[in-house]
């Protein structure tokens, strides 16, 4: 089969989110490859996300290490990292497959809450306006990007915090695309 984008998934003790991310993702399956990375749980999200995913990876603990595993690992052209607690929007790989199509080489979506608070709406939109302005990206926007991009700034860097906004500058140089 071939696949037209790789949601690459670290996870790490997530059993009580995982099964709702995944379930989330399954209409996803006959053109995204499902890769989810384990480092190192003691509570089971490795079992409930066998069924549930095209390959569970197993790496030493850490954001960056796993997703770079992953990366290793994925079959497609198109990258997506994906944190077990985010939900992709309805329109995701269209709007993935879309950008790349246009020439852009990476990207991220647009952060929203499901909480009806009024802070976090703010939270949301300032995260939102600073990504936009600055075309620095965290992991909650599901970082996006072609594989020759990800490879052309050595992966995400083994670092223990904000290893998205690192990557996100080093990305920086190519064209980018906010969904």
């Amino acid at each position: 089969m071939t696949f037209q984008i790789s949601i690459i998934i670290p996870v790490l003790n997530e059993s009580g989110r995982l099964a709702g991310t995944l379930h989330a993702l399954q209409h996803l399956r006959e053109r995204c490859q499902l890769l989810v990375v384990d480092g190192g749980s003691h509570d089971g999200s490795p079992m409930i996300a066998e069924p549930l995913v095209d390959k569970v990876i197993f790496s030493p603990r850490g954001r960056a290490q796993q997703m770079n595993a992953g990366a290793v690992l994925a079959e497609a052209d198109i990258l997506l990292f994906l944190h077990a607690d985010t939900r992709l929007p309805d329109e995701a790989t269209r709007l993935v497959s879309l950008a790349v199509a246009e020439g852009f080489h990476w990207g991220r979506f647009d952060v929203a809450f499901d909480n009806a608070k009024p802070i976090f709406k703010l939270i949301a939109f300032m995260m939102n306006q600073r990504s936009r302005l600055t075309g620095i990206a965290t992991g909650d926007q599901c970082l996006f990007m072609t594989r020759q991009a990800f490879q052309a700034v050595g992966g995400f860097p083994p670092i223990a915090f904000m290893e998205d906004i690192a990557i996100s500058s080093k990305l920086k140089g190519y064209v980018t695309v906010n969904c």
